[in-house]
């Protein structure tokens, strides 16, 4: 029988490399599957998704409440950020203050490291100056001062310093300081709901057998990694593919489920409270922090109208947008 044809996106980077190496070298059980790895940028990636391009797809959190119609987040393939995560690097060390006048490079308004960036200057992109490059360009961009500020993904995180660059802020660091030591969530794994949820949980498991099979095979899995490793020798990469690719990576665990909403109704449609989170951080600024004073602080609507500083009509609208793109992203089997 022949098999059916599934298109994988994914990044061109040593830790996807790593997680997709069982599944692209045909070292586990395909499940019955033919996958075509499709390897493009995660901004890229995050585009495609928005159009509902491809059947599987590594995402940026940032980019899933926008896709949560099309698109169920997927129970292993995170990449979160544990005490490390995007930076901002510079020529020379810049405060808060200074950053939010200078123009910043970042590689793309619908990753998760500029929703962080919007998140940590506490202003939305549209009063934040700047320019989006490809995030392997950076470096390029801020020292050829093109830009004064970069925000870096990737293995740039422990590459910068060879650039002549110096960190202003980790976010990752940041996060963790700001949330009790939580994890900064910064990808999933994403399916198309066109597939049905039998086929999708097959599929899940598919994915989940290649990181385990990875992680159970370090030394090779590194080794395939390297031809997508930025000048970085096998160490290097050793350690950026284990910030990135751990036992976060094959469940989210309970750190990755801290979402606590205490409205039940929406914390019981999906038994993984990680999809709750993920559309939580990706809310635009005012309807999240209207959605955090509700569900988690327990605010009424006249508090958080007041804590917002606008009218209840106001804090009203954007609570309801914020519950709606909620439950649209709890909505059917996130299998």
């Amino acid at each position: 029988m022949e098999k059916r044809k599934l298109t994988l996106g994914h990044s061109p980077d040593p830790d996807d490399a790593f997680m997709f190496y069982g599944l692209a070298k045909g070292l586990i059980d395909d499940g019955g599957y033919d996958f075509e790895h499709i390897l493009q940028d995660i901004q890229t990636l995050n585009e495609r998704a928005s159009r509902g391009e491809l059947d599987i797809s590594a995402i940026s959190i940032h980019a899933y409440a926008h896709v949560c119609d099309q698109y169920a987040l997927l129970p292993s393939g995170a990449s979160m950020g544990d005490g490390y995560g995007p930076m901002l690097v510079a020529r020379e060390k810049f405060s808060k203050a200074e950053i939010a006048t200078r123009r910043i490079a970042v590689p793309g308004t619908m990753t998760s490291a500029f929703l962080a960036l919007q998140l940590w200057l506490e202003r939305p992109g549209e009063r934040i100056d700047y320019t989006v490059v490809p995030f392997d360009e950076i470096f390029k961009t801020v020292n050829e001062g093109l830009a004064d500020v970069g925000l870096i993904i990737h293995e740039g995180q422990l590459t910068f310093e060879n650039e002549g660059l110096v960190c202003c802020e980790d976010f990752g660091v940041w996060w963790g300081r700001e949330n009790d030591g939580l994890p900064l969530p910064l990808g999933g794994n994403v399916i198309h709901k066109r597939i049905p949820a039998p086929e999708r949980k097959v599929i899940s498991g598919v994915l989940e057998r290649s990181i385990r099979y990875s992680l159970e095979h370090r030394a090779e899995a590194v080794e395939h990694s390297l031809q997508y490793a930025r000048d970085m020798g096998i160490d290097l990469a050793d350690k950026f593919v284990g910030m990135y690719v751990n036992e976060l990576t094959l469940e989210y665990g309970d750190r990755g489920r801290t979402a606590e909403l205490e409205d039940a109704p929406i914390a019981q449609q999906q038994e993984d409270t990680t999809a709750i989170r993920a559309a939580m951080a990706s809310l635009p600024p005012d309807q999240r922090f209207a959605a955090q004073l509700f569900y988690i602080e327990g605010l009424t609507l006249a508090e958080i109208a007041e804590a917002q500083d606008v009218p209840q009509g106001t804090a009203k609208s954007r609570l309801f947008h914020a519950r709606r793109k909620l439950k649209a992203a709890l909505s059917g089997d996130d299998q």
